[in-house]
């Protein structure tokens, strides 16, 4: 296809990732006609933009999608990054799915001719009625603005580390209490480095508690499910690992292993860093979060009498290290030999390609479940698009079956005659979704 010539298809998928693989799964079912393009390779931030010794935080029977199982990996044991990458490989053969890589979208514009979109793309113009947007939520790192390139520091985001032996010698400062900033600390310091870690408001489920994954106590205690994040926690970090076999993080460990902890880094000035007061505030409130699944889990053994056995030193804690009741305020990074900074401090969206009216004036999605504001565009694998579950591989799964039925309530609109036949639309048609 040259250049000048336009493509034309029903839907346009972008991103083959686990939320564009989906989707596509879902659509191919429908008998909807789809293509998905992805930029580069399939599941590509699996590969090149986590770090070398990553392995998932759930285990393999549930950080997956109904259609395959992985069949070289423990059902309980916790798949390298690698191997997720090849497994959504291995799902987009199985179900024949129509993605092309190597081909990046750079806009996605009105067409006011034929209805719907065109997107300029790497590879010329597709024109579709209906796209989604399945990039996801991790697209560009986010570095707060605290400490300057002038510094005398080397400063890299998370999804820029690969390994210790990448960082110069010295002491790190890994600013960031989720999963990523925890495991690159607890490596870091495995490693023979001097290692600071800034630790924020946080959840901390266990990993395991009475013989069961905490992936499997959320999905039975409901919480997978809850809609909305309680007031004040929709960026809530959660700490939790799948490495050495999988582990409850717990910050005393980490202290015992000789991490220096340290509150929320707050501001930089004259080769001084400060930081937050908070740091036994959160990790109090860690533990109260960690204790209270604990209670729910008990609570459902003695509910439903399910035999399971009791684990009561689980509940042991032990004193909070001195770092914590006592924390430094601010860390002179030369005096320190701090020579690099980590930022585990997540990311950003960017849907700057995306027509006006999808976004807010930041830059946020505008949508409900996934259905934008802007008829005709839908996103796919945003924290908490329709349950807390949204951005995990199993979570986006089901956002994605919706998704499809909503494109399909559509098609049905539009293949309304005119003429007093009914179109066919399934039964859980919403009214307010029709086009006009």
């Amino acid at each position: 296809m040259s250049s000048q010539e336009v493509e034309v298809t029903e839907v346009l998928v972008i991103g083959a990732g686990q939320a564009g693989i989906a989707a596509s799964e879902h659509l191919s079912a429908a008998g909807i006609p789809h293509i998905v393009l992805e930029r580069n390779r399939i599941a590509e931030r699996w590969r090149s933009e986590r770090w070398d010794s990553l392995v998932a935080n759930g285990p393999a029977w549930h950080d997956r999608f109904p259609g395959l199982e992985f069949d070289d990996v423990d059902p309980d044991a916790f798949a390298p990054k690698e191997r997720v990458a090849r497994y959504f490989e291995q799902y987009a053969e199985k179900f024949d799915l129509p993605i092309r890589t190597g081909v990046e979208v750079l806009g996605v514009r009105r067409d006011p001719a034929h209805g719907g979109f065109v997107a300029e793309t790497s590879a010329g113009p597709v024109r579709a009625r209906y796209v989604i947007a399945a990039t996801g939520a991790f697209q560009a790192p986010a570095v707060p603005a605290i400490v300057p390139a002038s510094a005398g520091v080397e400063q890299i985001h998370s999804s820029a580390y690969r390994n210790p032996e990448q960082l110069p010698e010295g002491a790190v400062l890994v600013v960031g209490a989720g999963s990523s900033g925890v495991q690159i600390a607890d490596e870091l310091r495995a490693s023979g480095r001097e290692v600071f870690l800034a630790v924020g408001a946080h959840d901390r489920p266990p990993q395991r508690y009475r013989d069961r994954s905490f992936v499997w106590w959320l999905g039975t205690l409901g919480l997978w499910e809850k809609s909305t994040p309680p007031a004040g926690a929709e960026h809530t970090t959660i700490a939790v690992s799948g490495a050495h076999g999988g582990r409850t993080i717990d910050f005393r460990d980490l202290a015992a292993d000789g991490i220096t902890l340290v509150g929320r880094a707050e501001a930089y000035a004259d080769g001084v860093l400060t930081f937050g007061p908070d740091l036994e505030r959160d990790v109090r409130a860690g533990d109260a979060n960690y204790l209270s699944v604990l209670d729910q889990a008990d609570a459902y053994v003695a509910r439903t009498g399910i035999d399971l056995p009791e684990e009561p030193a689980a509940r042991e804690l032990g004193p909070l290290p001195e770092s914590v009741v006592h924390p430094i305020r601010a860390l002179d990074l030369a005096e320190a030999g701090i020579a690099s900074i980590v930022w585990a401090t997540g990311f950003r969206v960017d849907y700057r390609w995306l027509p006006e009216g999808a976004t807010d004036a930041q830059g946020r999605p505008l949508h409900e479940r996934g259905v934008s504001a802007e008829p005709g565009i839908y996103f796919l694998g945003l924290p908490w698009q329709s349950r807390r579950g949204s951005s995990f591989i199993w979570g986006v799964w089901h956002d994605a079956k919706y998704i499809a039925e909503q494109i399909e309530i559509q098609r049905g609109y539009l293949r309304y005659t005119g003429n007093g036949r009914p179109a066919t639309v399934p039964v859980d048609a919403r009214p307010e979704l029709a086009t006009a």
